[in-house]
């Protein structure tokens, strides 16, 4: 009967090695687990952590780098290019200004001057006005007849064109009469005026000798007639404003009496 049970107990125990054999990935190791876990864990980590690409630099040749080069200078004209272009038109605009600014001011002086109805003046101040034009007047009449004298700025000694009328006005206005009739032309305190708004007193030039200058000056006095001291060998005289000669070698007018310039 022991013999039976012992045999039993052998077979039983073989029957266990033999399934134990079967399946060895049965028992669980507890070391192996917790790595698995990890492992896991660290996936996790990396799919949640964005991931940088590092490029790698590629080295270029010198043909690839002249062109580069070539790429980057037309970018950077290209951005240039308007910011050149806004201070060339700011430069021409102000080299405009400049060339035309003075004319723009002798314009506008002109129409000033033309127009002396608009400027207001009290009564004490027109009378003044009125006797200082009727004083340069009397001066230049007072000097008919007397001969033409080069350089002459006195009735002892007689006149030129421009002597004559700075004789007339030199103790008149506030500023300086210039001794030429050049000079009278482009004085800039005397306002330009229209052939067709001359007053008794503007000043009126001509070009006689075609050298690009003003070369002669007369007061006019009203009714399309000026005073002159005309030339070598002539008489200070009264001339009409409308002949040909003196139309086709006029080039201006000038205002040197007006209520303002009025000592």
């Amino acid at each position: 009967m022991r013999l039976i049970i012992t045999l039993f107990m052998l077979a039983f125990a073989q029957l266990f090695f033999n399934i134990a054999a079967a399946s060895p990935h049965a028992p669980v190791n507890v070391s192996t687990h917790k790595a698995e876990k990890k492992s896991a864990r660290d996936d996790e980590r990396r799919k949640r952590r964005p991931v940088k690409t590092a490029a790698k630099k590629t080295r270029l040749s010198p043909v690839q780098k002249l062109k580069a080069k070539k790429q980057k200078k037309v970018e950077l004209t290209a951005k240039q290019t308007p910011a050149k272009k806004t201070s060339l038109k700011t430069a021409r605009n102000s080299k405009e200004k400049k060339r035309y600014g003075h004319q723009r001011l002798l314009k506008t002086a002109e129409v000033a001057a033309s127009e002396p109805g608009t400027i207001k003046m009290s009564k004490s101040h027109r009378q003044r006005y009125q006797k200082a034009r009727e004083t340069a007047m009397t001066k230049l009449m007072g000097q008919l007849g007397k001969p033409y004298q080069w350089g002459g700025t006195s009735p002892h000694t007689g006149f030129d064109c421009s002597g004559l009328v700075w004789y007339a006005y030199k103790d008149l206005v506030k500023f300086k009469i210039p001794r030429t009739a050049n000079e009278m032309y482009h004085l800039r305190d005397a306002a330009p005026i229209k052939r067709e708004s001359l007053e008794k007193g503007d000043l009126v030039f001509f070009r006689i000798n075609g050298r690009g200058t003003a070369d002669h000056v007369g007061v006019y006095l009203g009714d399309g007639k000026f005073i002159q001291s005309p030339r070598t060998g002539k008489d200070i005289q009264i001339s009409a404003l409308g002949e040909d000669y003196w139309q086709r070698h006029y080039i201006g007018a000038r205002r040197v009496m007006t209520p303002k310039t009025i000592r």
